[in-house]
């Protein structure tokens, strides 16, 4: 029997509230409220565009549970747990930094984490999945142990990661964070620990500011075992390209991780609000492609990919499909509608300047 990727989501992940906003600021004065650029839009609209293609039928379907109180603790305070609960249940609020919790949101965040942890499981104990992909909402990878933070309230990526080292016994995670903006939360969650290496790719200084830079290779048995590839804004896919067969390709060559779990945040996208980056839907493909080939060569072909930023409702849907595509070996009559827009730019060129940031990440860590 061929196995399947499965797809896992639940219609609550549409309707966590996380407040009225005008992009990542509060509304007020001169700020006319548009409602907050993490909307359910992108992710709604994505779900949609896999059941209108046909494609959503070929996945196999799974339902996600709530993660336990014991499985947040493997990141997260007691005291922040308890808060996002206080504020769902009550008026609801900021839990930390730009990380809104709405009423209700609590039991929709566990639910969060509950599919990236059914993920998880899927890809290391059933039998018919290959690999899998978790439209997760609320987002996680900023979240913090003692607070929410940039719209992500738990951390659904790091508890993943621990679930499968203490509960399925997977000794070394690779952990892939191709979204715009560098992971705070998750790099501090394994800044010490040789058995994860987190690497990210981002957009230089794009927030959180002062995160993400390069001299940042993580602390004691963990050092070398973070790797940071702060890229220059307009970087597009020939520069992601490179980045991959320069750096990650070697650097998990050298790690052979048991598991692989990507960050996909897909704001990296040449429409996005909240980043200037220049990837089209099929650079998205295509690091896939390449993640799987990894992902076959030292896991069984275990890879989930959870879902993080990515703020364009137009476009992502289409980067997304092409992820999925790629994970699941099944093409359809879907294509980019928009790349034309952009064929005049140098999205597809590897620039002088671009190739040189590239090389002193590289020869920063002797890859």
């Amino acid at each position: 029997m061929k196995k399947k990727t499965a797809f896992i989501y639940d219609e609550s992940y549409f309707w966590h509230n996380s407040g009225d906003g005008v992009l990542f600021e509060p509304p007020g004065k001169y700020l006319q409220v548009s409602g907050s650029v993490e909307s359910p839009e992108s992710k709604r609209r994505f779900k949609n565009l896999l059941e209108r293609s046909g494609l959503m039928k070929q996945l196999h379907q799974i339902s996600p549970i709530e993660a336990t109180n014991e499985q947040l603790t493997y990141f997260h305070t007691q005291e922040h747990i308890q808060n996002v609960k206080h504020l769902s249940e009550t008026t609801g609020g900021d839990s930390g930094d730009s990380a809104i919790v709405g009423i209700g949101s609590y039991e929709i965040a566990k639910l969060a984490v509950g599919g990236a942890i059914v993920g998880v499981r899927s890809v290391i104990e059933n039998p018919i999945i290959e690999n899998a992909y978790v439209l997760t909402r609320p987002p996680g990878h900023h979240a913090e142990s003692n607070q929410g933070f940039g719209f992500c309230l738990f951390n659904n990526g790091v508890i993943a990661t621990r679930y499968a080292q203490k509960e399925l016994g997977i000794k070394k995670v690779l952990v892939l964070d191709w979204d715009a903006h560098h992971g705070n939360g998750t790099e501090d969650a394994f800044y010490e620990d040789d058995s994860v290496l987190y690497i990210s790719i981002h957009q230089e200084g794009l927030d959180p500011i002062d995160r993400g830079n390069m001299e940042d290779i993580g602390r004691g048995k963990g050092k070398g075992y973070t790797i940071n590839i702060p890229l220059l804004a307009a970087s597009g896919n020939a520069v992601y390209e490179y980045v991959f067969d320069q750096i990650v390709l070697p650097a998990t060559h050298q790690f052979q991780p048991d598991l692989i779990i990507v960050l996909a945040g897909q704001d990296a996208n040449m429409f996005d609000p909240l980043a200037r980056m220049m990837l089209s839907a099929d650079a998205y493909k295509q690091m896939t492609a390449q993640v799987k080939k990894l992902a076959e060569q030292y896991c069984q072909g275990r890879m989930l990919c959870l879902h993080e930023g990515g703020y364009s409702p137009e476009y992502v849907p289409f980067c997304s499909h092409a992820i999925v595509e790629e994970l699941s070996g099944i093409t359809t009559d879907v294509y980019d509608p928009f790349v034309y827009a952009m064929e005049g730019t140098s999205f597809r060129q590897l620039l002088p300047h671009q190739k040189a940031r590239v090389d002193e990440v590289r020869a920063f860590h002797g890859l």
